[in-house]
């Protein structure tokens, strides 16, 4: 896992431990959601992280992320372009993809993957 390269650093992060702690998880448990494709993390300053924004206020994964993350993945899309992906600005959101997700608008988010993996 390498620092995402076209990934602005102002996009907050946590480091693992924190992500386990929030979503109420042991470490393992957080790395395997990574694997599994609920979460992506990325190494930043030689430290594993995982955007904040990735989490609800409520302790859990933002809806509709692990269905657009198996859905570029599945379309080829390598962990890293997903991330830009979806921290990148969208005039036809609007904002970003994640920002999207946050607001409850996963459907939106999820067709735009569909049609860019397909």
């Amino acid at each position: 896992m390498n620092e995402v390269v076209g990934l602005s650093e102002d996009i907050a992060a946590l480091p693992v431990a924190e992500v386990a702690q929030r979503l109420g998880q042991p470490v393992s448990r957080v790395h395997q959601l990574v694997r599994d494709g609920y979460l992506l993390s990325f190494r930043r300053e030689g430290e594993v992280v995982i955007p904040s924004d990735f989490l609800g206020d409520d302790g859990s994964v933002i809806k509709g992320l692990p269905g657009t993350i198996t859905v570029l993945r599945d379309g080829g899309y390598a962990d890293a372009d997903i991330l830009r992906w979806l921290f990148a600005e969208d005039d036809s959101l609007p904002g970003t993809p994640v920002q999207s997700l946050r607001a409850g608008r996963h459907r939106e988010v999820k067709r735009r993957a569909q049609a860019m993996a397909f």
